[in-house]
């Protein structure tokens, strides 16, 4: 087996989300393996922050607040990409934005504005990454996407598994159309994953924790760090012949059915037998 399998040596890879979570995992995983990466977020404090720890392992970093549901700020993004780097060989489309509403109470614009956020803006990260890969005949997007692409969830989510359930449909159509070209397109389906905003839901409401450890069976909740290894994976070669793949990182949710008692929670096994026996 090559030892450069996970190299990502001189390769340039644009990830959203860049100065928090999983966006901020991804983009130092990426560059620990050799890419040079441009952070997108409008947290231009946080994304200088993880830009000065990625320069410091000697790789180069382009840092823009663009506002990724907005098609012009995006396209103006991969302009200033094509004149720094002249190439994008990854794209890490991971930021975007929910609302949570009771489904009679949700409004038209809050739909059509998470639509725009995790639909339209995620599609045109999209594009403008792959005409640049389709033009050198190479490129790898991993798009994030939810278990509320595959299942509800409740709680008010309706918007945004809506426009997560749509994620899922554009990776497999960009895939379709795009691996005879050599770029590969694959989605990534996080569970709950601790970052700030879920951190206060869970300060509301001490029961929420639980409910949902309820459903993973490895007993734990996601940690931002667990995109890193996915992250390297699907940017290097290691992953050439994977494209158009709904990847779970859900401790197990998805494999687990609706009535199933995961491990952590199981009681000990009583074996009924016959009287006598």
């Amino acid at each position: 087996m090559s030892s450069n399998l996970f190299s990502l040596n001189d390769r340039v890879a644009v990830v959203s989300g860049a100065a928090q979570g999983l966006g901020r995992a991804a983009a130092l995983a990426l560059a620990q393996h050799g890419a040079h990466i441009v952070l997108v977020d409008r947290n231009l404090v946080g994304a200088e922050s993880v830009a000065a720890q990625i320069q410091s392992l000697g790789r180069e970093t382009l840092v823009a607040g663009t506002d990724v549901s907005d098609p012009e700020a995006i396209a103006e993004l991969f302009r200033q990409v094509d004149a720094r780097f002249g190439r994008v060989d990854f794209l890490g489309n991971i930021a975007g934005d929910g609302h949570l509403s009771k489904p009679e109470d949700l409004t038209i614009a809050d739909l059509q504005r998470v639509l725009q956020n995790l639909v339209v803006g995620r599609f045109a990260m999209c594009r403008e990454a792959g005409r640049r890969m389709l033009n050198q005949g190479h490129g790898s997007i991993m798009n994030i996407g939810s278990l509320a692409s595959s299942t509800a969830l409740g709680r008010g989510h309706i918007a945004y598994s809506m426009a997560m359930g749509a994620v899922i449909q554009m990776t497999r159509e960009l895939s379709t159309e795009w691996s005879y070209r050599g770029v590969r397109v694959n989605c990534v389906t996080p569970a709950q994953v601790v970052n700030p905003s879920l951190e206060a839901r869970m300060a509301d409401d001490p029961t929420l924790e639980g409910r949902f450890l309820r459903g993973i069976p490895a007993g734990r909740l996601g940690h931002p760090d667990d995109i890193m290894g996915l992250a390297v994976f699907l940017a290097s070669d290691s992953s050439a012949w994977i494209t158009g793949a709904i990847i779970p990182m859900d401790g197990g949710n998805m494999a687990m059915n609706a009535g199933g008692t995961p491990g952590h929670e199981q009681r000990p096994i009583q074996t009924f037998l016959p009287k006598g026996k």
